[in-house]
């Protein structure tokens, strides 16, 4: 879930800001963690608790109430029982990488995606781009080949990954939706060449740059074997103390050692 957050906090300068090119610094000062990686330390919480996600992203939201929230969102976790509202937003895919890692078999990694984007996501296009994203952590982590996951996504939920990154770029824009979001990040990671590269392609899409990032920062992990120690440190370092602590927690249980590491990059 570390590259995540990593693309979160390098996409959050470029959000409002699009940059069209690969070419930039990874890291600036005016970077910061967003709703994507509070709501992500928020299931990772869940998971590693076996506290109701709901509830924990309600305490998650109060605690960080300026991190980005869309306005629904919001509405919902002021909400003390708030039921789903229907939503194909974005927000679903950008949160779910740790249920690629937390489950050790794929038909359960959709099911649990379904379970945990459905609480506010419930709307068909939610829940797919929640699946389709941690079905892509997972098989990455597993070993599956850039070509086995393209048809996995492709087939099981309809995405048209066809489109290079050079034939999206121009005339792609601002998109909260998962279905204008989660094909374009899963491009991303395909296009790369490693970690550094897979955050770089999606933040230079355009768009809703920190959640494009996310989303790829969360499969680039699994298939690289992990996020290079220096940007991991940097990471880190963005991120607030009861943050960092969940995520090294939830990297210690579920992530450490069990990606793959044969695909050689230095890890965290």
């Amino acid at each position: 879930m570390l590259g995540t957050l990593t693309g979160d906090i390098v996409g959050s300068i470029y959000e409002w800001n699009n940059i069209k090119t690969t070419e930039f610094p990874l890291f600036q000062e005016q970077c910061r963690f967003t709703d994507d990686s509070v709501l992500t330390v928020a299931l990772a919480e869940a998971i590693l608790t076996g506290e109701a996600y709901a509830q924990v992203m309600r305490r998650y939201c109060r605690r960080y109430p300026d991190a980005g929230y869309g306005r629904n969102f919001l509405n919902w976790a002021q909400s003390d029982d708030a039921p789903a509202y229907y939503s194909y937003g974005n927000g679903s895919a950008m949160r779910i990488s740790p249920a690629g890692w937390a489950f050790d078999d794929l038909e359960q990694v959709l099911e649990k995606a379904k379970e945990y984007s459905a609480v506010t996501h419930d709307h068909p296009e939610g829940v797919k781009g929640a699946q389709a994203t941690a079905a892509a952590v997972y098989l990455a982590r597993t070993g599956a080949t850039k070509r086995e996951i393209a048809a996995f996504v492709a087939g099981r939920f309809g995405y048209d990954l066809s489109r290079s990154c050079d034939e999206i770029r121009p005339g792609y824009s601002f998109d909260v939706s998962c279905q204008g979001t989660v094909p374009q990040a899963l491009t991303a990671f395909l296009e790369s060449t490693d970690f550094e590269s897979a955050i770089r392609l999606a933040i230079s899409l355009g768009g809703d740059s920190d959640t494009l990032a996310a989303i790829t920062g969360g499969v680039a992990q699994a298939y690289y074997g992990g996020v290079p120690a220096a940007i991991a440190r940097e990471t880190l370092r963005f991120l607030d103390e009861p943050l960092r602590k969940v995520t090294l927690e939830f990297e210690a249980r579920f992530v450490s050692g069990r990606g793959e590491q044969k695909r050689g990059q230095a890890t965290v």
